[in-house]
């Protein structure tokens, strides 16, 4: 990641500006202008930032429970073996928003984003019958804002 790119993503972490051309509208942004980019030219890092790993996820970020949804993280203890073929089974479900491995008993975490509270618990037995494996529900207590910046 060069300067621009990273000054890039911490002022996409701020929201896009809801105009019918946003990456012209951040492009022109005094702080983005500086760096002489184009509306094509944010379209195509933040393009090659998704297509090099750096970006996992691009696109909005919604409050299922405001909307009044169920929202849940949740874990599976994934024997290594088999490993990419539950996590495939997982990523199948529309209620999934992402998955992750992790070296831990619970090898497989993901979190569960439903139209009803109760669908979570639905959709968790759902995955169960589909895997033969456990799902393990831990729902929110708390909500966190994270922020990470980097230095340009």
């Amino acid at each position: 990641m060069d300067a621009i790119d990273r000054a890039l993503i911490n002022r996409l972490q701020d929201g896009l500006p809801l105009t019918s051309r946003p990456f012209a509208a951040v492009a022109a942004e005094p702080a983005m202008a500086e760096f002489g980019l184009d509306e094509d030219m944010v379209i195509g890092r933040v393009a090659a930032l998704r297509e090099a790993g750096v970006l996992s996820r691009f696109g909005p970020l919604y409050n299922a429970e405001r909307m009044g949804g169920g929202l849940s993280l949740a874990a599976m203890a994934v024997p290594a073996e088999r490993l990419d073929a539950v996590a495939a089974l997982v990523n199948a479900f529309p209620e999934v928003a992402h998955n992750y491995a992790r070296d831990h008993a619970l090898s497989l975490w993901f979190v569960l984003a439903t139209e009803t509270p109760e669908r979570v618990a639905e959709v968790a037995a759902a995955i169960e019958a589909r895997t033969g494996l456990a799902v393990r529900l831990f729902p929110k207590l708390a909500e966190y804002a994270l922020d990470l910046r980097f230095e340009a």
